[in-house]
């Protein structure tokens, strides 16, 4: 009944996804009916995430609400909801018995993912539009103010950050991690791979437009996509362009790999597949 940004799901034969009048469904893959659906009381931008415990399978998805949401993917109950201070526009990471994800009130979150307590929230940067990476005990986490955190999970403390001299534009996107590399995008039109120990740069690849999706990393090379419509292949070691195709139309999400070829959607209404 309205229109869907979060991307959905799919897990064991369901598909959960969340739309802007804040319903969240469960679907039956294979014949598209509902099986449940489970209201929240405000908007849900970002995807769901999922966890087993005592083998029973939970969604947490956040909200406009300032609301973490978790669901019982049998039933479509609520098991619990953990009360943030501002709007969850991502989608929440789980790390070692808790759930990670930053929000509009500028905080990462850690909460337990059992009962939903909180059980610590870190002081970033201003907004937080995008979803927290995990790699080990690091999270990174790009903000509304073009502000790249690298946050400390065991000390619950900033290990380091990059502001850019340039520019304070929105980072929206994800990360991606790659042994070393944490590599991240802005609109300030730049892609940009970091050393993920220390933050000290290694490349930055000029898209020449907005980056507002993930970058995806394959191999040896990051696919990323701009919001003036091209679709670009980097190489992960160097940042050299390899390939680039123009869609013509702008690209917000990231692209998926399946089967050796690149699935994207655009904002012309089209869905792309390329194979080499």
């Amino acid at each position: 009944d309205n229109s869907i940004e979060a991307p959905a799901i799919y897990l064991g034969g369901r598909v959960y996804v969340g739309n802007l009048s804040g319903s969240f469904y469960a679907l039956d893959a294979k014949s598209g009916k509902t099986i449940w659906t489970y209201q929240a009381e405000n908007q849900i931008m970002g995807s769901a995430n999922y966890f087993y415990l005592k083998n029973k399978l939970f969604i947490i998805v956040g909200s406009y609400d300032y609301y973490l949401h978790c669901i019982d993917a049998a039933t479509g109950k609520m098991v619990w909801k953990y009360e943030s201070d501002n709007y969850i526009n991502g989608a929440p990471a789980i790390y070692s018995g808790v759930a990670i994800f930053g929000g509009c009130d500028g905080f990462l979150h850690i909460v337990n993912l059992e009962n939903g307590q909180l059980r610590t929230k870190i002081n970033v940067a201003t907004y937080i539009a995008g979803s927290v990476a995990l790699a080990e005990n690091l999270a990174f986490t790009g903000d509304y103010d073009g502000l790249f955190s690298c946050i400390d999970l065991t000390k619950s403390s900033m290990k380091w950050h990059y502001d850019n001299p340039v520019s304070n534009l929105p980072i929206l996107g994800s990360p991606a991690i790659s042994g070393d590399k944490v590599i991240i995008g802005g609109q300030d039109k730049y892609l940009r791979c970091f050393n993920k120990s220390d933050g000290k740069e290694k490349w930055n690849f000029n898209a020449g437009g907005r980056i507002d999706a993930s970058p995806v990393i394959s191999g040896s090379l990051v696919i990323t996509a701009t919001m003036d419509g091209m679709l670009y292949l980097v190489d992960s070691e160097s940042g050299k362009q390899v390939w680039s195709y123009e869609v013509g139309s702008a690209i917000a999400h990231n692209p998926a790999i399946f089967n050796g070829g690149l699935v994207l959607g655009a904002r012309d209404g089209n869905i792309y597949y390329f194979r080499k």
